[in-house]
């Protein structure tokens, strides 16, 4: 960044750093500091006996902390400041005669009053005390300066212990995740959060005997979805390359080859839309199980969702905006035909393509000449339907046409064994007894490729080494992906996906 472009807060801390180096003091020095204790820990342990950290009475340090200066308050000779370190904030207090002890008292008045800013990561020694206020802090032996802020931080005001006047620019918070993440308390708890959820859906999955595996991001065909890709090339091969638009088709060939329960957390990129609820790079755990079904698959994941809520927030039941959602196993089930008949009046069952357009046409859903009956039936439910369900729902026995990878109903004509998950108005999981029929999926993708003939961009390709691979024999087999991303949402109260990514897609910043 040009001089000429830089604020005059900005300006002024440049100047700053140039009187630290004169001073001969290292802004930014390499050597270890001996961290003995955090925030939180200081609090705690005083709580509990002042014995663990009182030496105060030998006036020597108890403990050594680092963080970054959130506010001071200037009382001549002494200072109040707050430090925020990863764990949380706590009180120090620097007086002149403890850090300056002889005559010379630069390092207070020239150093702390005027060269260290809000930004700053220091690191101070000192013995821990509470304040008349009540307030547990520590009082500064040593201090030292371990990074100079050479920018700003916006400013968030406190008020006892609360913080008020938050920066809420989604502009400045998603780009500047960073920064984001030193100014809005309960930011971090939201990723904290989302690591919970992952280790104990991981957890449960690892106890049960399911094996964690890695499949390709680059791929030479996008399978095991509907989804319009990202293309890349690939130099040395001089071909094109595909990114991952789903891991189903390699977990699939893993059954295959001999294993029994494979899951893989991946992360999926489809070059579509972005909203609240979607991000063109996103999370998603896919797992296959081999013998298994599509009504055992429903049931682990009930089992499976209420340990990472319980994990999460400590109890099945969540808050989501004005709601409250309980992910305590068993969940309401319900199939797609009986839904959409409940919520717009009309039993498409039996009905044709052109039925099914005429009827989008009555309910005014736009029905594009390209889409087939699969997918028209999908917007008819995603219109009508699909945000009525706000607590944990499966919609079950999807019709076959919007369902190529499968398997057919063993009861009911025309249908297929699948189900997705519905809570909060939106689909968290889709599931399947897979199809295991070499043949029949073999059809399913000549299906697909017909339509991508008339011009959809989000039809399948066709995977001819997973059909050679199901060839060999796949077992039978109930597999799901769920989207990770909408599940923190849930259990973490955010209403965008942008607030459970640390750094979401976001346009080009335009240089001046």
């Amino acid at each position: 960044m040009s001089i000429t472009h830089l604020s005059e807060q900005e300006i002024i801390r440049r100047e700053k750093l140039q009187e630290l180096n004169k001073l001969g003091i290292d802004a930014y020095p390499a050597a270890l500091y001996p961290v003995t204790h955090n925030a939180v820990t200081i609090k705690k342990l005083w709580a509990e006996d002042p014995a663990q950290l009182n030496n105060a009475a030998t006036n020597q340090p108890d403990v050594c902390i680092a963080g970054r200066v959130m506010s001071v308050r200037d009382m001549g000779k002494a200072n109040f400041a707050v430090l925020q370190d990863a764990s949380g904030k706590i009180q120090i207090y620097i007086k002149q005669d403890d850090i300056c002890p002889g005559e010379d008292k630069t390092l207070f008045q020239s150093v702390w009053k005027k060269l260290v800013d809000i930004g700053d990561i220091i690191g101070v020694k000192g013995y821990v005390f509470t304040t008349k206020t009540g307030e547990t802090s520590v009082h500064v032996k040593e201090f030292s300066i371990l990074t100079k802020s050479l920018r700003p931080l916006p400013i968030v005001k406190e008020k006892d212990g609360e913080a008020f006047d938050e920066v809420t620019d989604p502009e400045f918070r998603y780009r500047q995740r960073y920064a984001d993440l030193i100014v809005n308390p309960g930011v971090k708890d939201t990723f904290i959060k989302r690591s919970k959820m992952i280790n104990a859906i991981r957890e449960f999955l690892n106890e049960r005997g399911a094996l964690e595996v890695d499949t390709p991001v680059l791929q030479s065909i996008p399978g095991g979805a509907a989804a319009r890709p990202f293309i890349t090339h690939h130099n040395a091969l001089d071909v094109p390359m595909y990114m991952r638009i789903a891991n189903e088709l390699y977990l699939k060939r893993l059954i295959v080859g001999g294993f029994d329960w494979v899951y893989e957390f991946s992360r999926n990129f489809r070059n579509e839309g972005m909203d609240r609820t979607h991000n063109p790079e996103f999370t998603v755990l896919e797992f296959y199980v081999a013998y298994k079904d599509y009504e055992w698959m429903m049931s682990t994941t009930e089992q499976m969702l209420e340990r990472a809520a319980i994990a999460t927030n400590g109890s099945s039941k969540v808050i989501v905006g004005n709601k409250e959602i309980d992910f305590k196993a068993p969940y309401k089930r319900i199939t797609m035909y009986d839904a959409i008949k409940e919520h717009t009046g009309y039993d498409i069952s039996a009905m044709d393509e052109a039925g099914i357009r005429n009827v989008c046409r009555e309910l005014h859903i736009h029905a594009d000449e390209k889409w087939g009956k699969g997918k028209l039936i999908d917007e008819i439910f995603g219109s009508k339907c699909e945000g009525h369900y706000i607590q944990p729902t499966f919609i079950t026995d999807y019709p076959v046409e919007m369902s190529p990878l499968t398997k057919k109903h063993r009861s009911k004509p025309g249908l297929v064994e699948r189900f997705e998950l519905m809570c909060n108005g939106k689909e968290i999981a889709n599931a399947y007894s897979e199809l295991n029929d070499p043949l029949e999926q073999r059809e399913r993708f000549e299906e697909q490729a017909k339509l991508m003939e008339r011009g959809d961009d989000e039809a399948m390709f066709i995977d001819y080494d997973f059909l050679r691979a199901l060839e060999y024999g796949m077992p039978p087999t109930s597999g799901i992906g769920f989207g990770i991303d909408r599940i923190a949402m849930l259990l973490t109260n955010q209403h965008s996906i942008q607030d459970v990514l640390f750094f979401p897609m976001m346009r080009p910043e335009v240089k001046e």
